[in-house]
């Protein structure tokens, strides 16, 4: 309330926008503070939505206000259809939820923004840090001032993030970082920042800090803004390298964008692609969920076009962790094997390619098309398999004449260097 009065005190022509999250439970109550004071918008979330670090509650603010002069003129009768049908979308994304169930007025502490709080307690069980959470956030607050106590917002909040699991996972504290800052793996981020690859933050660098982790790498800093020093970026050459690495019909205007965004995140997603296909077109609670035999759905690929699919039989698996799965596609009857990780991921299951009828893999990738299947005649030479490695598509071929007695894999599975493929005789 302080800070928006003195806001609209110095700028009573501009337009203030507030936006909070309501991690420690106060959101409502800030919000209508703020509405108060003289800011022109706040930010809510449907009720659904809401609360915890998401935005505070649209249907609590505007039913406070109702009736003064702040009256948000939101008609609850149709905010409630609204609500019921997120309450729905969110059921099908539960298995995703972060675990959190309360308020946590510990961040007035350690000061982790809303958006980043259940993204980085995610993070910290993806590394094993899980039972260490209580130290992270402590960790948070000392790493940030480490770094200079920089405003947190993406993608600063990241770096301060990143420094505090590492200062957890490595048992150290702010002092033993600079201490040791000349000879500290620190994580890339970290790193980054300190050279200025996301700019300078108001109150400078942090010293010694910066100046040790520098020196020792032979980095040089950059000076003012880094996107000033960028040459720039030709976006007609990479969609020329994208059309002919994956195809002219696979590569629209957002392809290039988002490659030129994401480089390494838009590989892994064509990688996936190769493997699964435009999963677009399945409905969010088959995604998300696998189907059960005998279940049946009505998937559209495009206006006009519906195809009526029915998991048929599992059948159970064999020593090599594969299953073959029988499907019903608008009645006709589909047979694909598929690698069950819920088997094999207690056991190293991959052969090595070792004699001169084994065919193995040339280096680690993923296994993005198979061409034959056990019984098939084959000549030398003849394609087997597409592995999708090193950011490329290779095909994979026979090594001598004869029948195929073994085939190894299945499509989608990873595989490393001279992993058996498929077996001849």
């Amino acid at each position: 309330k302080i800070l928006v009065s003195a806001l609209r005190e110095q700028h009573p022509n501009t337009p203030i926008h507030v936006h909070t999250h309501d991690t420690p439970g106060t959101g409502v109550a800030s919000m209508i503070a703020a509405a108060e004071a003289g800011a022109d918008v706040v930010d809510v979330a449907t009720d659904a939505m809401s609360g915890l670090t998401s935005q505070p509650s649209m249907g609590a603010v505007a039913s406070v206000l109702a009736g003064s002069e702040l009256d948000t003129g939101l008609d609850k009768k149709l905010l409630g259809p609204l609500n019921t049908y997120w309450e729905n979308v969110r059921n099908l994304y539960l298995p995703f939820e972060s675990g959190q169930l309360s308020g946590s007025s510990d961040v007035y502490e350690h000061e982790i923004p809303g958006g980043q709080y259940t993204n980085l307690l995610y993070q910290s069980r993806q590394l094993g840090l899980t039972d260490k959470w209580p130290e992270i956030k402590r960790k948070y607050a000392e790493a940030n001032m480490v770094l200079g106590d920089i405003p947190k917002v993406t993608p600063s909040s990241k770096v301060v993030g990143d420094l505090a699991q590492f200062m957890v996972s490595q048992n150290l504290d702010g002092q033993q970082v600079l201490e040791q800052a000349e000879t500290l793996a620190f994580p890339e981020s970290v790193v980054q920042f300190l050279r200025g690859e996301i700019g300078i933050p108001p109150g400078g660098f942090p010293e010694p800090l910066r100046t040790k982790v520098l020196s020792s790498r032979g980095l040089e800093s950059i000076d003012g803004r880094p996107g000033a020093s960028l040459p720039d970026y030709d976006f007609d050459e990479a969609e020329e390298l994208l059309k002919a690495k994956y195809g002219a019909k696979y590569i629209d205007e957002k392809d290039v964008l988002s490659h030129a965004l994401y480089p390494s995140v838009f590989a892994e997603w064509k990688e996936f692609e190769a493997v699964y296909g435009e999963v677009s077109k399945l409905p969010t609670d088959l995604f998300l969920n696998p189907m059960k035999e005998g279940d049946e759905v009505n998937i559209e690929l495009k206006p006009g076009e519906r195809v009526i699919i029915k998991l048929s039989a599992i059948q159970p698996p064999r020593e090599d962790g594969s299953r073959t799965v029988a499907f019903e596609v608008n009645g006709e009857r589909w047979f694909m094997p598929v690698t069950d990780l819920s088997v094999i991921q207690d056991a190293n299951v991959r052969q090595k390619a070792s004699g001169p009828n084994e065919v193995g893999s040339p280096m680690p990738g993923v296994i993005v098309g198979l061409k034959v299947k056990e019984g098939d005649k084959i000549r030398e030479g003849d394609p087997l398999a597409t592995l999708s490695a090193m950011k490329m598509e290779t095909v994979i071929p026979a090594t001598a004449s004869g029948v195929v007695k073994h085939v190894a894999v299945n499509v989608g599975d990873k595989v490393e260097g001279d992993d058996l493929l498929v077996e001849i005789e």
